[in-house]
């Protein structure tokens, strides 16, 4: 059975956009990252740390950075270890990412958070969080190579 040419073709580009999608999906890489967090503020609030990225065998040093915005109170240190996933080099780590939230900690409390930059990068992360800090917020985190 013949097929006409423009079916054929419409069917070729499909096959070939679709062989794209999935050798781009296959590429994408994960790693591990641990994240030192000191967060601290009286409404507006700010936070600042360091960090490390896991990938491929070879260690990255990270910054963080951010603000908050909402309720804020107090002062805390959290340290968050995960998994970072669709990235294709270090590089796509670094970028903003943003979430709203709410938080108690007095003493000693537990931490857990999924967040995505604008490159696609998926931080799933947790741990602990040490500190007098109560949040309902709207926050930014930006993260930087060093």
């Amino acid at each position: 059975m013949k097929m006409p040419s423009a079916i054929r073709a419409t069917v070729l580009a499909l096959a070939a956009l679709a062989g794209v999608t999935l050798s781009s999906a296959a590429r994408a890489d994960e790693g591990f990252v641990q994240l030192t967090i000191y967060k601290a503020g009286w409404v507006i609030g700010g936070s600042g740390g360091s960090g490390v990225l896991d990938f491929r065998g070879r260690r990255y040093a990270l910054s963080t950075g951010g603000l908050d915005y909402g309720f804020v109170f107090g002062g805390s240190k959290t340290v968050l270890r995960g998994r970072v996933s669709n990235i294709y080099r270090p590089s796509d780590v670094a970028g903003v990412y943003g979430a709203a939230g709410a938080g108690l900690a007095v003493g000693h409390g537990a931490r857990a958070i999924v967040l995505t930059n604008q490159k696609g990068a998926v931080l799933e992360l947790s741990g602990h969080q040490v500190g007098l800090m109560a949040n309902a917020d709207l926050s930014g985190l930006a993260i930087t190579m060093r």
